[in-house]
């Protein structure tokens, strides 16, 4: 579940020399989604999905394209889990829940705390 940041230039980036934020604790409970300005879509080049921002595209692998394809602001972090755990044989809370924190810290998924 990696995710790769790539200039718009269209050079790849170096993972090393990019500095990642801690990212901030996302909630079992929480309702995760794609931010406004945020669209994933399917690149025919890359024959990846990737998510477009104003100024990014990051590179998702298939199992982060999954998480994100669940994330409809309904859904909580838990039944994200539990639905990945029925397509794939090893799926832990954590890592989903680790990815889907580095994505909120780059500013492409929200987490609505409500109901």
């Amino acid at each position: 579940m990696e995710i790769s940041p790539v200039p718009n230039d269209g050079a790849a980036a170096d993972p090393a020399a990019t500095p990642r934020p801690t990212p901030p604790a996302v909630p079992p409970s929480g309702h995760p989604a794609l931010s406004r300005h945020v669209r994933m879509r399917f690149d025919r080049t890359r024959e990846r999905y990737v998510l477009l921002g104003p100024e990014s595209v990051i590179v998702l692998n298939p199992t982060g394209a999954d998480i994100l394809g669940l994330c409809d602001g309904q859904r909580t972090v838990s039944d994200v889990a539990a639905e990945l755990q029925g397509r794939y044989d090893r799926v832990v809370d954590d890592e989903v829940a680790t990815f889907l924190a580095r994505l909120v810290a780059n500013r492409c998924v929200e987490i609505d705390d409500g109901p």
